[in-house]
């Protein structure tokens, strides 16, 4: 593969590894390191990635088993995110949309970060990033069913929190 295959083929999912990397890691430093340590290891193993149907999923599957391994080292230290990082609005609603639609979201992503973890990546891989089933099994070596599994009660128990938040007006532990 050529360099301009590379940067066609592999490049355009650098924004959905980082984000990846960086819901796992919880530090932004940390997750572009990682992130540029599997592009290198996409460039190193390219005759290998021709013989994958998804380059994108191989990689995520590198993102994944790179961020774990920094987890699991002892000098690992996780920074709080800001949530802003993830608000991706486009349109201009009034202060009142931005702050309820701000603790909505905010709510929302404790409620994820909550999750066993792999309901929690299922739901990251599919729901924000956009994965597709097959995809997501291929990262993650899980079997088809697990996947939807795993993604049935993650999004389950989302809404079961978000209901009780919403129908009691504070949470409820």
């Amino acid at each position: 593969m050529s360099l301009e295959a590379f940067k066609n083929r592999v490049l355009p999912s650098r924004d959905k590894m980082y984000r990846f990397a960086l819901r796992l890691l919880k530090n932004e430093e940390e997750a572009e390191d990682v992130v540029q340590e599997a592009l290198l290891r996409a460039w190193q193993n390219i005759e290998k990635l021709l013989t994958y149907d998804s380059m994108e999923a191989w990689c995520m599957r590198v993102v994944r088993n790179l961020a774990y391994d920094r987890l699991k080292s002892k000098n690992y230290r996780q920074d709080p995110l800001d949530d802003s990082l993830y608000n991706m609005e486009s349109a201009q609603p009034g202060p009142a949309q931005v702050t309820e639609s701000n603790e909505m979201m905010q709510n929302i992503h404790q409620y994820i970060e909550q999750l066993p973890d792999k309901q929690k990546q299922v739901m990251i891989l599919r729901d924000i990033e956009g994965f597709s089933y097959n995809e997501i099994a291929e990262i993650l070596g899980m079997q088809m069913s697990s996947v939807k599994v795993n993604l049935f009660r993650a999004r389950q128990a989302v809404r079961e929190k978000l209901l009780k938040l919403s129908t009691y007006g504070l949470e409820q532990s």
